[in-house]
């Protein structure tokens, strides 16, 4: 069992800290940054695009896989299967990675330094917050032991 805290009961504080990251991230790339230099912004506007493509399509694939599981909060839903299939055969957690992949696309489009650094605490945050959410569903589901050993936490193919 893992000693992370639950911060509320069903988790609630993770859920605040996420969207406050997520908020730091869109206004670190709004405020923008030093920028790159004309032959680096090419390649990196190519880059943020697909980034973000790649992220969009992983979260919200992983929005629609879960169904009736549904939930903002880090604690299974009540009466709730688990999911294992679609975007979930990928990996444990794909809205999480989808969110980290865009926010890596957002950050080289907007060409901040800045908001590149909130990607990569937003990839630790969920980390920690997936180490937290793992230790309920594996009190939750005899089979998420096998599951977790067999799939990817985030990122497909790679994490």
């Amino acid at each position: 069992m893992t000693r992370l805290p639950t911060l509320g009961p069903r988790g609630e504080g993770w859920v605040v800290i996420q969207f406050l990251l997520l908020g730091f991230i869109f206004l670190a790339g709004i405020a923008g940054g030093g920028g790159w230099t004309r032959e680096t912004r090419f390649a990196t506007t190519v880059l943020a695009a697909f980034l973000l493509l790649v992220g969009g399509v992983l979260a919200l694939k992983g929005l629609i896989d879960l169904r009736d599981a549904l939930t903002p909060l880090p604690h299974p839903r009540d009466g709730a299967q688990l999911v294992e299939s679609g975007s979930y055969r990928l990996v444990r957690h794909p809205i999480y990675g989808g969110l980290v992949i865009g926010s890596v696309g957002w950050a080289l489009l907007a060409a901040s330094l800045l908001a590149l650094l909130g990607a990569a605490a937003l990839l630790v945050f969920f980390r920690l917050k997936s180490e937290r959410e793992e230790a309920w569903l594996a009190e939750r589901y005899p089979g998420y032991d096998a599951y977790r050993a067999r799939t990817k936490r985030m990122i497909p193919f790679v994490y």
